[in-house]
């Protein structure tokens, strides 16, 4: 790698608990679907892109989401929260308040029955969320390089391009990252089928190598229970062939460094290198039905374990952006670029042509990187598509799990 690029750096936003953000957000945070259009309504009113709105629509107990929220209010990118509830549901603001409380983020909760109501919660909403910005504008500031980078991977809208292009540049892009002593994620373990002994073969040690196979174990028992395989008619119209051809192309994006390990949803690496994150729900006698995995799902549950950064691969092309984190899509397509070139951030297509090899590839992309932590907006967050999905699922925890919220 070019040293010059190992030797950016920026100016990040140091907090209270020493991790290092590289946006200044407010999250405005909902706690049921009933407080969403007041959420979504404060959020509009303060016209102010670093104001993101994110929730759960769920009425009763889900651990995932709980966990899932709690770690997005702690999140290096976010610097206050505002948290809206209705009042009769499960997850209540004030309990998700301790948890911002306890990391150092400046909070404010209240429920809508208490405030009389659609206008007038907005309204006390909107000057909760201009007192919490005043708070946060003199956050400290600390020089930060892409070795202090926790980096998360996504594929969407694969093609014939994904694995050749698109995706092999991700993973020399995470080669380099880790290299430097950065952190990268990847998931999508659907998308293995077929791979257990690659993946498992990869592993740092013994417990990596077995929580990889147990973690692909589960993966297809899942895909068999609800008779579904990660692959889509668009992934045909695209020219792949098989579930099989499609897992290629989607694990090449984690690059050939040894993986340290398997992280479940809301669980920050507990240390640099690359990880596997399972986001496949766990075997339960209860559940609400077949959790549909989707890009935008997949994308939150990688902000929940602290990616400052998002990188979308998409052959076929996407729009979607993400809230807290931004999201840099990427296409080995070219023709994908040039279509929607006002939502496609990097064009991969050059290693294709012959333009670029694949290390002047990832080096563009490391520079986009760099860009875009010192404040360079992405496609998606100058557009303001911040999509994200959070369901009802189950996972059973783990003790390196952030503490969960009891309400």
């Amino acid at each position: 790698m070019n040293s010059s690029i190992s030797e950016i750096t920026w100016q990040g936003y140091l907090r209270p608990d020493g991790s290092l953000g590289i946006r200044n957000r407010v999250l405005v945070v909902y706690t049921v679907e009933c407080a969403h259009f007041v959420a979504d309504e404060i959020t509009k009113r303060c016209g102010d892109n670093n104001v993101e709105t994110v929730g759960f629509s769920g009425c009763t107990d889900n651990e995932y989401a709980i966990r899932l929220l709690g770690s997005l209010l702690r999140h290096p990118n976010v610097g206050a929260v505002l948290l809206v509830g209705l009042g009769c549901e499960y997850l209540q603001p004030d309990k998700l308040a301790e948890i911002a409380d306890a990391a150092g983020r400046p909070a404010v909760w209240f429920r809508i029955q208490e405030h009389g109501g659609t206008r007038s919660s907005i309204d006390h909403g909107v000057d909760a969320v201009r007192e919490l910005q005043r708070q946060i504008a003199d956050v400290p500031r600390a020089p930060m390089g892409l070795k202090d980078l926790v980096i998360g991977a996504e594929c969407g809208g694969s093609d014939f391009t994904s694995g050749l292009a698109g995706n092999a540049v991700v993973g020399e892009a995470y080669d380099a990252l880790v290299d430097l002593g950065g952190t990268a994620i990847f998931e999508e373990i659907v998308e293995a089928i077929g791979l257990r002994d690659v993946l498992v073969e990869r592993g740092r040690d013994e417990q990596a190598k077995s929580d990889l196979g147990a973690t692909y174990d589960k993966a297809l028992d899942y895909c068999r229970a609800v008779r579904q395989y990660s692959v889509s008619p668009g992934n045909f119209a695209g020219g792949l062939t098989t579930i099989e051809e499609k897992s290629m192309g989607a694990v090449i994006k984690s690059g050939t460094r040894p993986i340290e390990g398997v992280l479940k949803v809301a669980m920050r690496p507990p240390s640099p290198g690359l990880w596997l994150l399972d986001s496949t729900p766990d075997p339960h006698f209860m559940q609400f039905g077949i959790t549909n995995p989707n890009d935008s799902e997949g994308l939150i549950d990688l902000i929940s374990c602290g990616a400052h950064i998002l990188f979308f691969i998409t052959g076929r092309g996407s729009v979607v952006g993400s809230p807290v984190a931004p999201t840099i899509k990427i296409t080995g397509n070219s023709e994908t670029y040039r279509r929607m070139s006002e939502d496609m951030d990097f064009d991969a297509s050059t290693v294709l042509s012959g333009t670029q090899t694949q290390t002047d590839a990832r080096d563009s992309l490391l520079r986009l990187v760099a860009e875009t932590a010192a404040g360079h907006e992405t496609c998606s967050e100058a557009l303001g598509h911040k999509e994200y999905c959070i369901p009802y699922k189950y996972q059973v925890p783990t003790v390196s799990f952030a503490p969960a919220c009891t309400v």
